[in-house]
């Protein structure tokens, strides 16, 4: 059975002419009614009766009816999605983004992709920067948003976004709020909120250590919306990177002597082919101008 046998079939049956299908198909009259005997002897049953220049559905005809719209619609639906792949159009992209990148700059580059590529959906779910590396890797993400930390770039094909601080927040009318800046030295016996998904967090307690640096902890949360929001409730200062800060009531000043920063960047699993959507992705964040 062809694609064309069913159309000419189907446009027969709604006119029940066979010359008046033939003109809608645009094909000649004895084309379309070879096509579909053709389609009657491969069936082994007539599809019409004919009656002079007149047709009929036969019995058969009538129950076989529904099966060729519904292959029609199918066929059409398939070919719709071809093309909307093959556009750019309604094809989702799976983007995961580590819990600790902030909104602030990444939405601002989605926007733009959003505006360049109208028809593109694009799914972003966060988890950790291991979670993510094992999703890509089981091809349940198309593209990863994180930190490429120890051998990742050995693993997986990099694109290098942005560089970002970290910065010390606390909340008004602090103590330190007066400082353009802050030395790890002037935080030493403050209450600490401690971010426990920090990916550098081992680094900067390190260097806490390696400085005589004394923190007490008042707060430990996995969660960067309540890391922020006790800071805010004035239980302690947090270490943040600079775009990860959503609370606009929050004072934030660089940390310096030593400077903590991290690379934020874009991973994919190298020799896997890109859909035309992603790769419009690849290609739009190489070119975005990302603030710093």
């Amino acid at each position: 059975m062809e694609m064309f046998q069913v159309k000419y079939v189907l446009a027969a049956a709604k006119s029940l002419n066979f010359t008046k299908a033939a003109a809608q198909c645009n094909v000649s009259q004895p084309a379309l009614t070879k096509a579909v005997k053709t389609l009657e002897a491969e069936l082994g049953a007539p599809v019409f009766h004919r009656e002079g220049k007149k047709i009929l559905l036969s019995d058969f005809g009538r129950s076989l009816l529904p099966h060729l719209q519904h292959i029609l619609h199918e066929t059409e639906a398939t070919r719709s999605l071809a093309d909307n792949f093959r556009l750019l159009n309604k094809v989702p992209i799976r983007l995961g983004v580590m819990s600790t990148v902030g909104p602030v700059r990444l939405s601002r580059f989605l926007a733009k992709f959003q505006t360049d590529h109208p028809g593109v959906e694009v799914a972003v779910s966060e988890s950790s920067a291991a979670e993510l590396k094992t999703r890509l890797e089981n091809a349940d993400l198309d593209l990863a948003v994180l930190n490429a930390m120890d051998q990742v770039r050995d693993t997986f094909t990099v694109h290098d976004l942005y560089r970002e601080r970290y910065v010390v927040i606390f909340p008004p009318e602090h103590r330190l709020a007066n400082l353009n800046a802050i030395k790890l030295a002037d935080l030493t016996g403050e209450p600490y909120v401690d971010r426990l998904s920090c990916e550098l967090r081992e680094t900067v307690m390190e260097v806490c250590r390696n400085h005589n640096v004394t923190l007490y902890a008042r707060f430990r949360s996995e969660r960067e919306d309540w890391v922020q929001a006790m800071v805010l409730a004035r239980i302690g200062f947090a270490f943040m990177p600079e775009c990860s800060v959503t609370l606009p009531d929050l004072l934030q000043r660089p940390l310096i002597d030593p400077e903590v920063s991290r690379t934020i960047s874009l991973l994919s699993v190298p020799g896997r082919p890109y859909s035309p959507a992603t790769a419009a992705m690849v290609r739009s964040a190489q070119t975005f101008r990302w603030p710093g």
